[in-house]
């Protein structure tokens, strides 16, 4: 059965997030061969149109306003709307990113909807469309069949495989007219605490510190580590807790979930509730002295030794690495 399904692509710090060319992939095994609709908020909002065409989607809608230049969800929630009344979907995608999570269930309840969020695959199997996701802090994973109405989703970054892009691809741009008013919420200024760098939730490679890291400068060979994989540096709770970094790098069960191709835990026990934030990682590296910890538990490879003395020796034979290729 083919579909109509759009997508809701996001901008951040003036590029595409990479969890909106994965959400034009999953829209289009949820499509069946129908037509895929990215949509685009932001006064600037046509500029990034041919990427998402290039990525895979057949048309693309923008809503051009400059009350959705910062992310309300009053704004949003009215603007995709009036794209959905206009376009009619069968199917839905977000991400599962902090926006996707406060706007799909408010527009899910306005169309009384159900919402399959947090799917880390999509597949057909016996003329079904089924969605899986994590349950129970991901020591789980439970499979969904939606029956009736719209199929509305978020996707977890770093899990659907992104479409190859190809710019011979060609598709119509439009621009809708949506009255956004009556802000309940209007963002003047956006101050980030966040370090520079690879955002987080979409990193390819993570360099998490746990209390190991022993204070802030503790985290400094952590950061060259990960500059030199090109990747973002984490932090557990406990490291967050206790003063080193701020609470933006925070993985775990209350912090950020992230699913890395490489994770390495340097200095981290392995507490059950940072486990819940990255234990599907494809790869995971552990590096603490004590032999016991349980984060070797869910290793793919563990280092027992001092990350003051490991972490140092890893960079500079990653360097080389580079040097070399």
């Amino acid at each position: 059965m083919s579909r109509k399904v759009i997508t809701l692509a996001e901008i951040r710090d003036g590029s595409l997030r990479n969890v909106s060319f994965e959400a034009i992939a999953a829209a289009k095994t949820i499509a069946q061969g129908g037509e895929v609709v990215a949509v685009l908020l932001g006064e600037s909002a046509q500029s990034y149109a041919n990427e998402l065409i290039y990525y895979g989607a057949d048309r693309v809608v923008t809503v051009e306003n400059e009350k959705l230049n910062h992310y309300t969800s009053d704004g949003y929630g009215q603007a995709l709307m009036a794209v959905i009344d206009s376009e009619k979907p069968e199917g839905i995608v977000f991400g599962h990113t902090a926006l996707g999570k406060d706007l799909a269930p408010k527009l899910a309840t306005k169309l009384n909807s159900g919402l399959v969020s947090d799917v880390v695959a999509v597949e057909e199997a016996g003329g079904n469309l089924v969605f899986t996701r994590p349950i129970y802090s991901g020591k789980a994973f439970e499979k969904k069949i939606v029956t009736d109405g719209v199929i509305f989703v978020t996707v977890r970054p770093n899990n659907i495989p992104v479409l190859e892009r190809d710019e011979a691809r060609s598709g119509n741009v439009t621009n809708l007219s949506a009255n956004i008013k009556d802000l309940r919420t209007i963002v003047k200024e956006v101050v980030r605490k966040t370090a520079e760098g690879v955002d987080l939730s979409e990193a390819k490679v993570i360099v998490a510190g746990g209390r190991g890291v022993k204070s802030a400068d503790g985290f400094k060979p952590l950061q060259e580590l990960a500059e030199v994989l090109g990747g973002a540096v984490g932090a557990s709770r406990g490291a967050c807790d206790a003063g080193y970094c701020d609470y933006s790098l925070q993985i775990g069960q209350t912090g950020k979930v992230v699913t890395p191709d490489l994770y390495i835990a340097c200095g981290i026990s392995g507490a059950i509730q940072h486990l819940a934030g990255m234990s599907n990682s494809k790869v995971i590296v552990a590096i603490n002295k004590d032999s016991e910890a349980n984060i070797f538990k869910v290793a793919d490879y563990g280092i027992v030794g001092d990350l003051f003395e490991v972490v140092p020796l890893l960079t500079e034979e990653f360097k080389k690495l580079k040097v070399r290729s």
